[in-house]
């Protein structure tokens, strides 16, 4: 394991956008699983369920998830974003897009290059292992933040373990697919994916820090 603070580990964690292809062994992503269920949720529901996808399936799961993608057919698992984005937010999202456009070298314009960079995503930018995490669609709005307090869990830990991430809702535009290559029944929702390996120091993609707004911006204090 890796010698990281639990500070360091919050603030140094970054998703990561090309990995190396050294292996992750299963009792490295088992270790990390246990103690990220530490997580807390509402009287102790627990509802995640996660699906781990490596070797022979994940490459059966990209190929079909690339394929869709790239003909347009997409089925949302749920919407992620408004209709209608106002700021701060839209500024903010447009500010790490172009900014991780120009780490790829690719002009904002260029809509072919922009496709091609997104649909990376469903080779889970070369990561040896992809996690997925899903619910019970009956569970209410209380389980998707213990499911966001578990996936932050596995992020953070698997930095103890010099192992990087990079969460990817992107998958869950082709929830359908997911839906179908992992058997994955329909009365159980496709939250997120996940990338898990070892980051690619050279990728200057992997240099994109985003940035975040100071305390005092989110915050209001009741004195």
């Amino acid at each position: 394991m890796a010698d990281i603070s639990a500070v360091a580990a919050v603030t140094g964690r970054r998703s990561i956008r090309r990995f190396l292809p050294t292996p992750v062994s299963e009792d490295t992503v088992r270790a990390i699983l246990q103690a990220a269920s530490r997580a807390p949720s509402g009287t102790n529901i627990q509802p995640w369920l996660v699906h781990v996808v490596t070797g022979d399936t994940k490459a059966r799961l990209s190929a079909a998830a690339r394929e869709a993608a790239e003909a347009g057919k997409f089925s949302l698992e749920y919407p992620y974003l408004p209709e209608k984005m106002g700021e701060p937010y839209l500024s903010r999202r447009r500010k790490v897009g172009f900014g991780l456009y120009a780490l790829y070298g690719i002009d904002r314009h260029d809509m072919t290059a922009r496709k091609a960079a997104m649909l990376r995503n469903y080779d889970f930018f070369s990561a040896p292992v992809g996690l997925f995490f899903t619910m019970d669609r009956a569970m209410a709005l209380g389980a998707w933040l213990d499911c966001g307090m578990f996936m932050q869990n596995v992020m953070t830990l698997a930095r103890g373990y010099g192992l990087e991430t990079c969460p990817q809702q992107a998958w869950c535009d082709v929830g359908g697919v997911v839906h179908d290559q992992l058997g994955i029944p329909q009365d159980r929702i496709v939250l997120s994916g996940m990338a898990l390996g070892h980051a690619d120091p050279s990728a200057p993609e992997n240099g994109l820090t985003s940035e975040r707004v100071g305390v005092d911006e989110f915050t209001a204090w009741h004195r």
